[in-house]
């Protein structure tokens, strides 16, 4: 897939772009390893003393079935990938997936104008709300989505098996 850069009024002026991308771009997929370096660390402790089966309950809960992604988006910082998020169709819903902005680029917007690309995508699809979820372990996330509207839900499949889950929702 090439990339297709889109509009995006929520970036701040200068040489960034929103693009469009597949799944499997490699920029999408060294993006969502980063986050999973920095994240994994913050919850390896749940894996103490845990009986057997449940690492592969986890991987089952967090796996993600490519077909299932609308669309990947990445911020390009000229031509260097700094943030990622995906759209998933999950079970009749809309679900924001793998928000990550590198930690040398936070602070300037762009998980903010790619939650706002989700949206609109969303809307040109017929949704009606954007779901998520999150860990507890993460609080610049909670704070993220609390600051941008999104309403605590109760967690929802395939996360229910996860105790640190926090899921939410913002109704569009």
């Amino acid at each position: 897939m090439t990339d297709t850069t889109i509009e995006c009024a929520a970036l701040p002026a200068g040489s960034l772009v929103i693009v469009r991308v597949d799944w499997h771009d490699e920029r999408a997929v060294a993006l969502r390893a980063a986050m999973d370096a920095e994240i994994a660390p913050r919850y390896a402790d749940l894996a103490d003393g845990a009986g057997p089966g449940r690492a592969e309950e986890v991987a089952l809960a967090f796996a993600i079935d490519p077909a299932d992604i609308a669309v990947t988006y990445l911020v390009l910082d000229g031509e260097t990938p700094v943030a990622h998020a995906a759209l998933r169709s999950l079970g009749g819903e809309w679900e924001l997936k793998r928000l990550v902005t590198l930690p040398a680029f936070r602070g300037r917007g762009y998980s903010r104008a790619l939650i706002a690309a989700v949206e609109s995508d969303v809307v040109g699809r017929g949704g009606r709300r954007l779901i998520l979820q999150t860990g507890a372990r993460q609080p610049e996330a909670v704070r993220l989505y609390e600051g941008l509207g999104f309403t605590r839900i109760p967690v929802y499949e395939p996360y229910l098996a996860i105790t640190e889950s926090l899921c939410f929702e913002r109704v569009l």
